[in-house]
């Protein structure tokens, strides 16, 4: 299948999920996962509709982006080091999904001319091999949010262990809305977003809650790797 019906078909399944939760279909935005993918293919991508693009590494966005049409929207998806925020908050990303510590959101404020969005990663799963912060640790970051000049926490985001039962994915976009629904109560800030749910799981991440779901092999398939 080639990109424009990949877009189609997960779109469909977007649409589908929404439809099963009783929400809709504009309250889940699509953001395909572009790393290790050439720019060639995100143009494939943009030409059949697809606006938002996700990243995983600064260095390879830096590179990526200029080659793409400026129409475009990114954010950054992946683990970011506080050393990179300098370029991260240069203005290349809309957002970045992967806030997860004080000394991260306040390196990000330093350097952002713009106010920038973020998402407090939160590691749901208390799995070892996962970033994030805590869950116990959320509240402190998003008040510290609330105090920076730029930076301005728009929700959560997480990555639930790898299983090849998506079901099994349920109950950590489930706990973390939960933790969304309890820290907009406890900090009066809005929280309107949830990151979560991949190509193998983001029908139950939307059926969970999800407002961003982040999908890259099942849109871009397997064939395309940058040199």
């Amino acid at each position: 299948m080639s990109i424009r019906e990949n877009i189609e078909a997960v779109n469909a399944r977007i649409a589908a999920a929404c439809e099963r939760a009783g929400r809709g279909r504009d309250e889940v935005k699509l953001v395909a996962v572009s790393k290790t993918k050439p720019a060639e293919a995100v143009m494939e991508a943009a030409e059949a509709g697809q606006i938002l693009f996700g990243e995983n590494r600064v260095q390879e966005a830096h590179v990526k982006i200029p080659q793409c049409p400026g129409s475009l929207q990114w954010h950054l998806i992946g683990h970011l080091q506080s050393n990179k925020a300098r370029i991260a908050a240069s203005g290349m990303f809309r957002m970045i999904h992967s806030v997860d510590s004080e000394k991260l959101l306040r390196a990000l404020d330093e350097y952002a001319a713009v106010p920038l969005p973020v998402l407090i990663q939160v590691n749901v799963s208390g799995e070892g091999s996962k970033e994030g912060c805590a869950p116990g640790e959320a509240r402190a970051l998003i008040e510290a949010a609330n105090q920076c000049r730029k930076v301005e926490v728009h929700g959560l985001m997480t990555i639930p262990p790898f299983t090849p039962d998506p079901e099994k994915a349920r109950v950590h976009f489930s706990n973390l809305r939960k933790l969304r629904d309890q820290l907009r109560q406890e900090t009066g800030t809005p929280l309107p977003e949830l990151s979560m749910g991949m190509s193998n799981d983001f029908e139950i991440a939307i059926e969970e809650g999800a407002t961003f779901v982040r999908v890259g092999s099942d849109v871009f398939g397997e064939r395309w790797r940058m040199e």
